[in-house]
């Protein structure tokens, strides 16, 4: 309490509004640290970006990193994407998990503590944002139904893999058909008997305009949904017979395109673990 007796900000704050443990919201950002720059990048982000950057922010209460090596960089496709420019660029990729109802509270936090970190000389500028979004949910699809962990669980469990699969729906009012396509027909039957535990669907939300310049702005908001399969093994292992074709399977449908469809494995926190399988060395 302050001196006058009333309620500080911070205890106005959680007394009022959602506080449930839905992933109503996400923050998705692929990375590309620059040539020669990856284990500064990476101690950057483990040692300090990670935490003062996200985690530390009020309402984001979950988040996990993932890496592409350069043999996962290779299974990735289209060869064309929409996302990255070339295909493999984006090495990194960040989830995290915002309390449902707290994205606007949210995103004042994180205008502010941005600004304050490229003030301050904490912000890498050696790297480039091949794809980064706030996301709203919109479904989650199990394999398992009721059984096994939800998705607030998700970034937690051990999963030894994920997918990032982004499509584009072939216009803004053909957007609802596709996401109805994907929670009814298309994610059960790729999920059952597979390497998935769950697929998170979201959709992108414009960045706020004074986000940092470095930061491109969302492209596809109308259109855009962006899944994320959660794997129980490392998808090199079974991407021939679960992860080929997902484009083949939407193109069929009729009811858009995949602009991405990208392997990663989790990181290991404080250690440089993958960071020099992120490039193919000279023969």
């Amino acid at each position: 309490m302050s001196e006058d007796g009333r309620p500080e900000a911070y205890e106005e704050l959680a007394s009022a509004g959602p506080y449930g443990v839905r992933p109503g919201h996400a923050l998705i950002t692929m990375v590309e640290p620059h040539p020669g720059h990856e284990y500064a990048y990476n101690r950057w982000y483990e040692d300090d970006h990670y935490y003062a950057g996200a985690m530390a922010m009020p309402w984001m209460f979950a988040g996990r990193r993932w890496v592409a090596t350069h043999d996962l960089q290779d299974l990735r496709y289209p060869e064309k994407s929409a996302v990255a420019q070339p295909v493999g660029a984006g090495c990194y990729l960040s989830t995290y998990w915002i309390t449902e109802g707290r994205y606007d509270e949210h995103m004042r936090w994180t205008v502010g503590i941005n600004r304050r970190l490229n003030r301050d000389g904490r912000v890498h500028q050696e790297r480039t944002h091949v794809f980064t979004a706030f996301h709203d949910h919109e479904a989650t699809v199990y394999r398992d139904g009721a059984a096994g962990p939800r998705d607030h669980h998700a970034l937690d469990h051990p999963y030894a893999g994920l997918v990032l699969e982004v499509i584009d729906a072939e216009s803004p009012e053909a957007r609802g058909e596709l996401l109805e396509w994907l929670r009814s027909r298309r994610l059960p039957r790729r999920l059952a008997g597979g390497p998935a535990a769950m697929v998170t669907v979201f959709r992108p939300t414009p960045l706020p305009g004074d986000r940092m310049t470095y930061v491109k702005q969302v492209e596809g908001v109308g259109t855009r949904l962006t899944l994320l399969w959660f794997l129980e093994r490392d998808p090199r292992e079974v991407w021939a017979d679960h992860f080929t074709g997902l484009d083949t399977d939407l193109a069929r449908s009729g009811l858009g395109r995949v602009e991405l469809v990208a392997p990663f494995i989790p990181t290991v926190p404080g250690t440089d673990r993958y960071v020099d399988e992120l490039r193919r060395r000279e023969a």
